[in-house]
C-alpha cells in the first residue's frame, strides 16, 4: 500500500509520501514522487497504485513534455497532459490486468505552480483519468492509507494553518499510518513549495532521524490522556 499527502495552506503546499513498496513477501523502497522543475515552472506527481502503470504514465509523459512542455503556462494544463497519458495506459492494459485478476489502480496528486497560475494549485486524479481541484474548504488530499491519518489533518489544518503547521501534521499523519499499517514505512520524501518561488525543496528522512519526534508524540498522547477530564466516567466506573 502507500500513504502520500499533500495540503495546500495559503503559504504554499506541503507533500510527503512513503516509499515503501510490498510485492507479496517481498519489501522495496522506491519514490513515489517525481519532481518537474525548470525556471518559472514547478510540478510533482505523487502516486498511488500499480508500479507498473505509474512508470509507464510517467515514461509517456515525458515524452510529452520534451514536446509541448513550453504550451504548459497553467498547471491544470500539464494535469490534462498526465491525465490522458494514464487514460492511454488503461486502454492499453486493463484487459490484460482483468486476465490476470487485477484492476487498474492508479491514483495520483499533481502539485505546484505553472507560469502563468496566480497562486499554488493542487488536484488530485483518479485511475478514470478525471480530476479534482483542492479548495479551501478542502485544502488536503491523501492517497493510499488515508483512514488512520485523515482524522488527525481534519482536526487541525485549515487553508489558513501556517506551511510549518502542515508540515508537521502531515508527518504526525504519517506516523499514524506507519503504526497501523505493515505496507507503509520509511523512508520518506518530504517537499515544500512556497507559493510564487517556483522551487521545491526536497529531503528524504530516514526512520532514526525522526524516532525522536515519534517518541515525543506517543508521550503527548499519553500526558493528554491523563489529564482528560473524568466526570464523564463515573457512570460507568463507580
Amino acid at each position: 500500500m502507500t500513504f502520500c499527502i499533500s495540503i495546500k495552506v495559503k503559504e504554499g503546499i506541503v507533500g510527503l509520501s512513503d516509499t515503501r513498496i510490498t510485492s507479496g513477501s517481498e519489501c522495496i523502497n522506491a519514490s513515489k514522487t517525481t519532481v518537474i522543475q525548470r525556471e518559472n515552472h514547478s510540478m510533482y506527481i505523487m502516486t498511488s497504485g500499480l508500479r507498473a502503470a505509474r512508470d509507464k504514465a510517467l515514461t509517456y509523459f515525458n515524452e510529452v513534455l520534451r514536446s509541448q512542455d513550453i504550451y504548459f503556462s497553467h498547471l491544470y494544463v500539464a494535469v490534462n497532459a498526465f491525465a490522458e497519458q494514464v487514460r492511454r495506459v488503461r486502454s492499453e492494459d486493463i484487459n490484460d490486468l482483468k486476465e490476470s485478476g487485477y484492476n487498474f489502480d492508479l491514483t495520483c496528486i499533481i502539485g505546484g505552480q505553472l507560469e502563468e497560475d496566480k497562486e499554488h494549485k493542487l488536484y488530485m486524479l483518479y485511475p478514470e483519468g478525471n480530476w479534482v481541484e483542492a479548495s479551501e474548504d478542502c485544502p488536503y488530499y491523501i492517497i493510499g492509507e488515508s483512514a488512520f491519518g485523515k482524522p488527525i489533518i481534519q482536526r487541525t489544518i485549515d487553508y489558513h494553518s501556517s506551511l510549518l503547521s502542515a508540515l508537521k501534521v502531515s508527518f504526525l499523519a504519517f506516523d499514524a499510518t506507519r503504526v497501523a499499517a505493515r505496507d507503509v514505512d520509511y523512508p520518506i520524501d518530504i517537499l515544500i513549495y512556497r507559493t510564487g518561488t517556483y522551487h521545491l525543496n526536497q529531503h528524504r528522512y530516514e526512520d532514526q532521524e525522526l524516532l525522536p519526534i515519534s517518541k515525543w508524540w506517543e508521550i503527548a498522547l499519553e500526558r493528554a490522556i491523563s489529564r482528560m477530564p473524568n466526570d464523564w466516567t463515573r457512570l460507568v466506573m463507580d
